[in-house]
């Protein structure tokens, strides 16, 4: 299911520190922020919706919000920093670098507010080349990691993150590797291949030192997944790991190396579609796997979304995230951004996600960098020319959730309407965050319901609008 994200904008906007929490009475007011998808508004805030107790007629639309029912806690809202999304930023002046990163991670003013980031251990296929670290000439192993080195990532990546930490010490790191080292694999190649069993000791040692070696740059990795997408082998760089494999590797190599080393870093597994919830059932089956693992982590290029839920279900102590989502160049904004808010920014939270993550944050007008074979229609949240930026399709989605919807914000319950999916949250500053899409092709009014106080809302065909009080 690659679904479809596309126009780009340089629309500037300047938008208001949002309110401090009041309570729902009569006469005080709703903050509200709207997308349209043809474009006319782009989370924009607009006039505040007034409080009242007049009972909604029947038969209309009521979304009512009920505090007292609690799901998952939310770690956060944002992007993989890929390699390439580094790359062009480093690059870019630095004043304009600074006031990109400030719009992006501050918290304050005209300001988005993104709190999660996903990060590739080694080369993603949007870096530039294709690297480990450690790679050796063909015919040559380093099983005690003599050679490995952080160089790759100390050129762009990390001076770059130690911007992005100096704005907001806070935000959550997540590594994914693509592919081990070549000489670890079947096949001594980056594209496929699997691990040897021989270097499961040696690969998961390689883990700990990238987590320490980050450290040692101020750099800390909340989280790792063992693998990205361990079934599609088809990718440069990639690998083929099932989930027997994966099984293996963490409760035999990955989580005691981690224990050893006294490593806090969550240990995340699957990383794929949402096709397969047997693979991570499968692992987490397994006790002497299962005590190692954080939870699953999903995307959604096939299956239901409801799939999150399935694997929450069968362990609920476990957590969900959802970790990828890419915008295909040529695919239009008008049909992408209702459908990723619907899909993902309120379907995954509402089957127990706690991070929403788009795929690259940054390409260039043509979509590049990229390894040789590698995605060559990913677009970016922004796409950078330069020291010019363009804000795109998933720069927008992201902002509806991320700039309120803070880390340690919670699910609270919410009801369907027809034609209206929504989500609703109740922040560490005590306000509630009500995320509401029209998935109808005509406008709707709709009515929103929060401790017997009643406000009334609409919004046209296909629109976003988030409301927080």
């Amino acid at each position: 299911m690659l679904l479809s994200l596309g126009l780009g904008t340089s629309c500037q906007w300047l938008a208001p520190a949002v309110p401090a929490a009041a309570p729902a009475t009569a006469g005080s007011t709703v903050a509200f922020w709207l997308t349209n998808p043809d474009k006319s508004v782009l989370f924009q805030q607009q006039a505040g919706l007034a409080w009242g107790t007049a009972a909604p007629a029947s038969g209309s639309a009521v979304i009512e919000v009920d505090e007292q029912q609690t799901y998952q806690t939310i770690d956060g809202f944002g992007y993989s920093l890929t390699g390439g999304s580094a790359q062009l930023l480093h690059a870019m002046a630095p004043a304009a670098r600074q006031a990109i990163l400030q719009e992006l991670f501050a918290t304050d003013a005209a300001n988005i507010g993104v709190s999660y980031l996903r990060l590739s251990i080694g080369a993603s296929d949007l870096d530039a080349a294709v690297f480990s670290y450690d790679d050796l000439p063909a015919g040559q192993t380093d099983p005690t990691l003599a050679r490995f080195s952080l160089a790759p990532d100390l050129e762009h990546l990390v001076p770059v993150l130690k911007e992005i930490l100096a704005i907001n010490p806070d935000i959550k790191l997540l590594g994914s590797p693509w592919s081990p080292p070549a000489w670890m694999k079947t096949n001594n190649s980056s594209k496929g291949g699997s691990l040897k069993p021989e270097f499961y000791d040696a690969y998961a040692r390689y883990f700990v030192k990238y987590i320490q070696g980050m450290k040692a740059q101020g750099v800390r990795i909340d989280a790792i997944t063992v693998q990205n997408e361990p079934l599609h082998p088809g990718n440069n760089p990639s690998l083929l790991m099932l989930a027997e494999q994966q099984a293996e590797f963490v409760k035999l190599h990955l989580g005691p190396a981690f224990r050893a080393a006294d490593l806090d870093t969550k240990i995340i597994i699957y990383d794929h579609n949402a096709d397969r919830p047997d693979y991570s059932l499968t692992i987490l089956n397994d006790p002497e796997a299962r005590q190692y693992i954080d939870g699953s982590a999903f995307h959604l290029y096939a299956g239901p979304i409801e799939a999150l839920s399935t694997v929450h279900n069968a362990h609920p102590d476990k957590h969900i995230y959802f970790t990828e989502q890419w915008v295909g160049s040529k695919s239009l904004f008008a049909e992408n951004v209702p459908w990723h808010v619907r899909t993902l920014l309120i379907g995954a939270t509402r089957n127990w996600a706690r991070t929403v993550l788009e795929w690259n944050l940054a390409a260039d007008p043509q979509q590049n960098p990229h390894t040789p074979g590698g995605c060559t229609e990913c677009r970016g949240a922004l796409t950078i020319a330069g020291s010019t930026v363009t804000r795109e399709d998933a720069y927008y989605i992201v902002a509806h959730a991320s700039k309120f919807v803070r880390p340690g914000s919670v699910r609270i319950a919410s009801t369907l309407a027809p034609t209206l999916p929504n989500v609703a949250f109740k922040t560490p500053a005590g306000q509630q965050v009500l995320l509401v899409q029209n998935d109808a092709r005509t406008p709707q009014s709709f009515h929103v319901r929060y401790h017997g106080q009643v406000f009334t809302a609409t919004l046209g065909a296909g629109s976003v609008g988030t409301y927080v009080w």
